[in-house]
């Protein structure tokens, strides 16, 4: 039997489970964490190896066919087909892309980039727990260890040792959350892709993204449908420049795998900036071992002090018969 834990005990049950419990509305983690699971979702298709490796591989085509455009330009001005500013105007989208290659194979790298080197990071936040769930989390302890401080507070009520078990037991589940769920290292991992991905999911840089293959499906165009065939009227032969006949080929299934992932980062910045506007990942680990171990830690010293008051005092009573008198 164990004796009435201090009334401390208690209010630390309390006023912890009440902050937990709290924790998701002030954060606003309702509305927050689902529409982070729901970003993680949608970027799910993009966010392998092989996904980056073939984007990459697609603007190395056309930085190919960018350059063999230089050259081009150069033959059909040597051998007198057009001036250097006849073949300027009348190819003026084609010269638009060659002079806009630089920018937009810069940005567009970036952009595979950050992809390309938060790929486990993407993964370790991945093997977390559902979104969704992240609210619960602090939800349920929290409304647990408040009513089983309370419980502690209330005047002549029996389960007092029940609840301060209680409390132990929610403490030690939050301590060890974290660890099963391997929060320490998957939890700075996302804070890192988070603060990674911050530049590249604005209204501006998706906008930037969006005129890029504009630009990208207008060049195509002319080379395909008018460069091209003028060279080869002229007696030029097409397969001297692979590379712009590679672009033509590939311009579509480009455009296929491109336009859904430029959609996909347009339709996920308001999620981006939800999950953004949530507390780090850093420090999500914290939120369960602190509280965690301050429940656990009062409820544990009550339970073990506790125990000591009610056992019997085992210096024998001088008083009582066989004890030996001082």
């Amino acid at each position: 039997m164990t004796s009435r834990p201090p009334r401390w005990v208690g209010v630390t049950g309390l006023v912890i489970g009440l902050g937990l419990a709290s924790a998701p509305a002030l954060f606003q983690m309702y509305d927050r964490a689902p529409a982070g699971g729901d970003m993680m979702v949608e970027f799910e298709p993009y966010m392998t190896q092989q996904k980056v490796d073939t984007f990459n591989g697609y603007m190395d085509t056309i930085g190919a066919a960018v350059a063999e455009i230089g050259t081009l330009r150069q033959e059909m001005v040597a051998d007198g087909t057009l001036t250097a500013e006849q073949f300027d105007t009348q190819y003026s989208i084609a010269m638009q892309l060659a002079n806009q290659w630089s920018a937009i194979d810069e940005d567009m790298g970036d952009l595979l980039a950050r992809m390309d080197r938060n790929l486990d990071n993407y993964d370790a936040v991945n093997s977390l727990p559902s979104f969704d769930l992240f609210p619960f989390f602090f939800v349920i302890p929290g409304g647990l260890m408040a009513m089983a401080g309370f419980w502690l507070l209330l005047p002549k009520r029996g389960g007092k040792g029940a609840a301060t078990w209680a409390l132990l037991l929610l403490g030690i589940g939050m301590v060890l959350a974290p660890v099963a769920f391997q929060m320490f290292t998957r939890a700075p991992k996302g804070a890192e892709m988070i603060d990674d991905f911050r530049p590249m999911m604005t209204v501006d840089r998706v906008r930037n993204v969006q005129g890029y293959f504009v630009t990208l499906g207008a060049g195509e165009s002319q080379l395909r449908a008018s460069v091209m065939p003028a060279f080869q009227a002229a007696g030029g032969d097409a397969a001297d420049y692979p590379a712009i006949g590679q672009y033509s080929a590939v311009w579509p299934t480009m455009l296929t795998d491109f336009n859904p992932m430029i959609a996909t980062m347009r339709d996920n910045i308001d999620n981006f900036e939800a999950v953004d506007a949530m507390p780090s990942f850093d420090l999500f680990p914290w939120f369960f071992l602190v509280p965690g171990l301050i429940v656990a830690g009062a409820a544990g010293w009550a339970l073990r002090t506790g125990r000591r008051e009610a056992e019997p005092d085992p210096t024998p009573d001088p008083t009582t018969p066989g004890g030996t008198p001082s």
